[in-house]
């Protein structure tokens, strides 16, 4: 099919919306990365998300709302701990896991009994909600297992010929996907996928945060994917990935051993490329910076034509944890320490 490339303005979003309404699946923007949104409560359209994507049917989504009262329509059960939740971070880069709706089919939540949830804080995205009248299921808008989009431009190159429309929203502001979580209790809640609403700022609202660990590891065997980004490797270019943990002096030294191989490449943090023996990237100097840029300089090492990539690992804190969860997964959890 021909694929549109639509501007933010009155008229492509009021074509945007009829697209959606009508059962197509569109390219749009948040603020975390550009979803790939089709009418959640509309198995067919919901579908060809999966084809688009070559994503495992199993994979579930994530539901994208613009009011509150869109979550009782898509939710069975709201308890107060996630009431609580909605009204400190939403809108914003938080996914809520709740039992689901009879209004959702089972193909939306990847054959689940719950699904996630959450408000995007981007104007347009929640203008796009409104206008289509739909709840929309909208993972990253890129090819399954590869880079997440930032940019209208990331959406096409991956999905021209494949959906009915990209809008543009300009550059996502986050860079990386949203923070998903699920209740366990009255006052626990558990990571299930880091983001930019980080451990820190739940514990101020929730006395209880446990960081699950398929988020530094692989998912266990036989154990099931409750979120998006947990169960397959993801976010991976076609050069090879490798993570190395380690001071800048010791990475410095250890990867002047690799310059003498083929398509090497090393992305390090914004100062460190003066020191770096192989041709190299940059992703920001602190972990706000390296969400933002993380997906990008992936992509752009295909486009450079590099072979084997060694990533300088990010501070697995705050934001970094996010940062450096996708970057373990785009690794194939490969990750040397020098």
């Amino acid at each position: 099919m021909e694929t549109k490339i639509l501007q933010d303005c009155a008229t492509d979003l009021l074509e945007a919306a009829t697209l959606l309404r009508n059962g197509n699946v569109v390219g749009i923007p948040t603020e975390t990365v550009y979803g790939l949104a089709a009418d959640a409560t509309n198995s067919d359209a919901v579908r060809q998300i999966f084809a688009a994507k070559g994503r495992p049917a199993d994979n579930p989504l994530i539901i994208h709302i613009a009011e509150i009262d869109q979550l009782y329509k898509v939710a069975s059960d709201v308890p107060p701990l996630a009431q609580k939740l909605e009204k400190q971070f939403w809108p914003g880069p938080l996914t809520i896991i709740l039992p689901k709706s009879p209004n959702i089919p089972s193909v939306t939540s990847g054959g689940l009994d719950t699904v996630g949830i959450r408000m995007p804080s981007h104007t347009v995205a929640r203008a796009l909600i409104r206008l289509s009248n739909c709840v929309l299921a909208a993972p990253s808008a890129n090819r399954s297992g590869y880079p997440s989009p930032t940019t209208a431009e990331h959406v096409y190159r991956d999905m021209c010929g494949k959906i009915a429309a990209v809008l543009d929203g300009g550059v996502c502001d986050v860079g990386i996907e949203s923070t998903v979580l699920t209740l366990e209790g009255e006052n626990d809640v558990r990571i299930l996928r880091p983001g930019a609403v980080t451990a820190e700022m739940l514990k101020k609202v929730v006395p209880n945060v446990t960081i699950d660990n398929a988020v530094l590891h692989q998912l266990e065997n036989g154990k099931t994917a409750k979120s998006p980004g947990m169960k397959y490797q993801h976010y991976s270019p076609k050069a090879k990935i490798t993570l190395v943990k380690g001071s800048l002096e010791h990475f410095t030294s250890w990867i002047s051993q690799q310059q003498n191989d083929t398509g090497v490449y090393a992305l390090v943090f914004d100062g460190e490329e003066k020191f770096i023996s192989v041709p190299c990237l940059t992703y920001g100097i602190d972990s706000k910076e390296q969400a933002q840029q993380v997906f990008a300089k992936l992509r752009e090492f295909d486009d450079i034509g590099a072979n084997h990539v060694y990533v300088h690992a990010p501070i697995a804190d705050g934001i970094g944890l996010a940062v450096y969860n996708r970057l373990i997964r785009a690794a194939g959890f490969e990750v040397i320490q020098v």
